[in-house]
Order: C-alpha cells, then sequence, then structure tokens
C-alpha cells in the first residue's frame, strides 16, 4: 500500500478592495491561516477562518495548493 502523497495548501485572507474582487486593502495584513499536508485539512481551517468572519462581505479566504507550485510536472487527481 502507498501511503498518500503529502499535498501542501496554504490557507489565507483579507480584507478585499470590493466583494466581487481578489484585490486586497492592504497586502502587509493578510492574515495567515496556516501550510497544511492535504486539501481536507486546508479546507476545514478555510471554513473555520470563513465563518469567523461571515459577517464582513470583505474579508475573504482562500485555499492556494502549493504543491503544484512545487511540482508542477505532477498530475493530481481531485484537488
Amino acid at each position: 500500500m502507498v501511503p498518500n502523497k503529502q499535498l501542501l495548501h496554504l490557507v489565507f485572507g483579507g480584507q478585499l478592495v470590493r466583494p466581487d474582487s481578489t484585490e486586497f486593502v492592504d497586502p502587509s495584513k493578510l492574515h495567515i491561516v496556516g501550510i497544511f499536508p492535504s486539501y481536507a485539512e486546508a479546507y476545514s481551517a478555510w471554513r473555520g477562518a470563513s465563518a469567523a468572519t461571515i459577517d464582513d462581505a470583505h474579508m475573504r479566504y482562500f485555499i492556494v495548493h502549493m504543491h503544484r507550485f512545487l511540482d508542477p510536472h505532477v498530475e493530481t487527481h481531485g484537488h
């Protein structure tokens, strides 16, 4: 049995200029939630951070698939 491959994901967010954009008001004040070894763990962290700021339409969190940048030649299935 082959163990699951480590696929790093970054979760971060901040206040957007407009709710329909991805431009941050102040990139120096981004909230870095963390780096996680699987999409499932990153998604859980993303949900928690998003839920904590749900009343602020200008706050938005993202999941970045870091493994795609670290090794762009490797195909991944799903997330």
